[in-house]
């Protein structure tokens, strides 16, 4: 996919600057990735971890950053890129330093709420339910990701046919885990094993489960005893990673109440998204799930089940989009 933004004789340079963890680094991936679908890239992956005690300090009290990392991150020097795309706490200080180390030419974009004025930022683009706002603030439903309806089903061609040869209709149940408000109990683990097997044996279908790095040893537990004999696919981490084939697969999404990702991930699909509810407070995150219900893409999990369809919700292919206007704009400007 091409648009009519900004277009360079030689490859657009991209770097994608996180802490490294999987969920942060993928927002920002997601969102290189659908510029690079809209013109070529040279995409550079940084991580950076700060030293103690320097890695809890405000972002704003770090003047000189590159001199405060420790040996496991990369290093950051020039030639500087044409766009930069930064997300989580740990890449703040380094998204504002490259505004002067490039002497303004790098486009900076700071993906999540940086919690600093975001006009240390050439764009910053958060979830709406946190209700950032600012004349370069760009708010998106839940967060960039790497999920597409086309790279769903070129991973299920790459993972093989094998999960489309359990019965319909087939399950995909993401499961999270703990949070800054939520986590999964034993308690929980073992109701939401007990419906979900009920439901596979009412329709004769399967259940595709995948467990996430956050998943409690607790919750792990009770879903290996009770949810695991009745799963098709269950998936705790270990070995080749079935996750996008299981989009692809499914024919309804369940996605525990506590991640933003893994939803915003699973309402790119056009399947139905229905939400399960965990231990805790909701908080921001019930202003999220509303916006996604609100597009037709979610509901809440409830019995019997419903099944629906809508336009996948592909956001960060707005934010490229829109990204790609503005550094046309400013090459203009330059000219």
């Amino acid at each position: 996919m091409r648009n009519a933004g900004f277009q360079s004789a030689e490859p657009l340079s991209v770097w994608a600057v996180t802490d490294g963890r999987a969920g942060i680094e993928n927002q920002a991936l997601g969102l290189a990735e659908a510029i690079a679908r809209r013109t070529p890239v040279k995409l550079t992956t940084k991580r950076v971890q700060l030293r103690a005690p320097w890695n809890i300090a405000p972002a704003g009290l770090l003047p000189t950053p590159r001199a405060l990392t420790t040996f496991a991150s990369d290093g950051f020097e020039p030639p500087w890129p044409d766009l930069w795309i930064g997300c989580g706490r740990a890449s703040l200080s380094f998204s504002m330093g490259v505004r002067t180390w490039s002497r303004g030419r790098t486009f900076v974009i700071q993906l999540q709420d940086p919690k600093i004025n975001p006009r240390e930022f050439d764009l910053v683009v958060p979830p709406k339910h946190d209700g950032l706002e600012g004349s370069n603030v760009l708010s998106i439903v839940g967060a960039c990701h790497r999920v597409t309806p086309e790279r769903i089903v070129a991973e299920t061609q790459n993972f093989g046919a094998a999960l489309h040869e359990h019965p319909r209709p087939r399950f995909a149940l993401m499961i999270g885990g703990k949070s800054k408000r939520q986590d999964i109990s034993p308690k929980r683990a073992r109701l939401i094993a007990n419906v979900v097997a009920g439901l596979r044996t009412a329709t004769s279908g399967s259940i595709l489960c995948s467990l996430s790095r956050r998943t409690g040893r607790a919750a792990r537990a009770v879903f290996a005893a009770h949810l695991a004999p009745h799963c098709g696919v269950y998936y705790e981490g270990d070995g080749r990673n079935p996750y996008f084939a299981m989009l692809e697969a499914a024919d309804a999404i369940f996605v525990t109440a506590d991640s933003v990702n893994m939803a915003a991930e699973a309402a790119a699909t056009g399947k139905p998204v229905h939400i399960i509810p965990v231990d805790g407070r909701a908080g921001k995150i019930a202003r999220f799930h509303e916006s996604l219900r609100a597009r037709g893409c979610a509901r809440p999990f409830q019995l019997p089940l419903e099944f629906w369809t809508y336009p996948p919700l592909l956001e960060a292919d707005r934010v490229a989009a829109f990204a790609l206007e503005a550094l046309a704009a400013r090459a203009q400007r330059a000219a």
